[in-house]
């Protein structure tokens, strides 16, 4: 792929296409190209539609030939990839369920109707962890996905197919969930951008598995781009609600270019206080606060002491507000018995993954235990109105994803098997329905992406969306891996 498209966002994709300088067809066949290249590899897009994006990408074309090129939609005859729980017309959507190999949707889920209307033409679903609910996109639908910085290395999940294949530069956008840090983990891993919306911003219809109502907020629905400029305009495009989701709400949504970072106060929080995070990430994340404050942000390190228990506070918070559990989910509507494909996991002869199981083991428990769930309830809430208090209309908050670069496949459910649960930042987030984008911040040791989460007030995606840019050009932003550039 010609260097300059590979690393151009999709705006300016769209701009020169356009413009008249490419071709959509180009475009399409220059990024199939770079799948088939590295996806051998990566094992991220899981079924490809390159035949029917060549038809599509011919009708755009032909639509820059005969339309009023100022009337076209924003993201024109731009290439793009979808996370395999979201339905796609033709396509498969198991989200790495067994039971589900053969299920091809009918029709497009919201989000991803809303990005074909705007122009965008898929060239395939990438894979996910099973249900979307570990951080390791592996499965036994599809296999695991490496990463495209070291492919001995997760690319996290559960959007992890979407992030490796935007960080090998095969894909200038991708469509991911998340309700646990789905977006911001694999974007922090494969060294992109990632934003995960506003509780109740974006509706997830459409999607598998899908959380209760209660919980709906929780799940957000956003972008993964290899340029921070394209978070905003894929915002604008998949926000607002379809009349489907009930936990869908109507927001006004801010500019970044209105940011003025002389108004921003930053609150660089290092860790939680109670397991903290590798040296390079916590000086990475530093660099950030310091080119913030050359840009006349103003910079508070501080720390909220409810953080200590973020996992407990964020089981809590969502296992109240689902109606099923997970091995529901697991058992499409009746859980199976667990001890039996445990015992069958060990002998190769299980449909479900170890971590799915493991996972339907310990989901009742907060609910087992009411006045324990409850206490870390209300500091959830306590924590909540603690950040927003101190956060006001204009401040962010710079917090890490993880407590270390890519982890090897399979170091997370070893440390889970030994009751070490991986340490990451990024579920609170999501119960307390706060934006946050990732963002990367360069490579570090052994060339693993580095990054951190930029937080923001309710309703305030432009604000941290607009540090995001700011990051990106004075820090570099998204670096080509090996894997790209072989």
């Amino acid at each position: 792929m010609n260097p300059d498209l590979e690393r151009a966002s999709a705006m300016t994709i769209a701009a020169r296409i356009r413009g008249g300088e490419l071709t959509s067809r180009d475009v399409v066949e220059a990024h199939i190209a770079r799948i088939r290249a590295v996806n051998p590899a990566l094992n991220a897009v899981v079924r490809s539609r390159f035949d029917e994006a060549r038809i599509e990408a011919d009708a755009a074309d032909a639509l820059t030939r005969s339309t009023n090129r100022t009337a076209l939609p924003p993201f024109h005859g731009v290439p793009c990839t979808i996370k395999e729980c979201f339905a796609l017309t033709g396509m498969p959507n198991a989200a790495g369920l067994v039971a589900r190999r053969n299920h091809v949707s009918a029709r497009d889920a919201t989000a991803v109707a809303r990005l074909r209307a705007a122009g965008a033409i898929p060239l395939g679903v990438t894979n996910t962890s099973e249900l979307c609910m570990w951080m390791e996109s592996n499965n036994y639908v599809y296999g695991r996905t490496n990463n495209p910085y070291d492919l001995g290395r997760i690319a996290g999940g559960s959007s992890g197919g979407e992030a490796s294949i935007v960080g090998a530069g095969a894909s200038p956008f991708g469509l991911g969930s998340d309700i646990g840090g789905s977006i911001r983990g694999p974007a922090f891993f494969n060294g992109v951008f990632g934003h995960k919306p506003t509780g109740g911003l974006v509706p997830g219809t459409g999607q598998f598995p899908i959380c209760s109502p209660a919980a709906r907020a929780y799940l957000t629905t956003g972008p993964l781009a290899r340029r921070a400029e394209d978070l905003m305009p894929l915002l604008r495009v998949l926000a607002g609600p379809d009349g489907e989701d009930e936990g869908c709400v109507r927001m006004t949504l801010g500019d970044p270019a209105s940011v003025d970072l002389r108004d921003v106060t930053v609150l660089d929080v290092p860790d939680d206080g109670r397991y903290g995070t590798s040296d390079e990430l916590r000086a990475a994340q530093e660099r950030a606060a310091s080119c913030l404050s050359r840009r006349g942000a103003r910079i508070r390190t501080t720390r909220f002491s409810e953080l200590k228990s973020q996992f407990e506070i964020w089981s809590a918070m969502l296992g109240s507000a689902q109606e099923f559990s997970f091995g529901e989910l697991l058992g499409e509507g009746r859980s199976p018995r667990l001890l039996r494909e445990l015992t069958k996991w060990t002998m190769g002869g299980s449909d479900y993954t170890v971590m799915a199981l493991l996972l339907a083991l310990i989901d009742p428990i907060p609910r087992a235990f009411p006045k324990l769930s409850q206490r870390f309830i209300e500091q959830g809430r306590s924590l909540r109105r603690q950040i927003l208090d101190a956060l006001g209309p204009s401040g962010v908050m710079l917090y890490p994803v993880y407590a270390t670069t890519a982890p090897r496949h399979d170091a997370p459910v070893k440390d889970a098997l030994r009751l070490r649960f991986p340490v990451g930042y990024t579920g609170i987030v999501n119960v307390l329905e706060l934006p946050a984008t990732a963002v990367p911040l360069g490579l570090g040791e052994g060339g693993l992406p580095l990054g951190t989460q930029v937080i923001g007030p309710h309703a305030a995606d432009h604000l941290t969306i607009a540090v995001a840019l700011a990051l990106e050009e004075d820090l570099g932003g998204w670096v080509p891996p090996p894997v790209a550039s072989a």
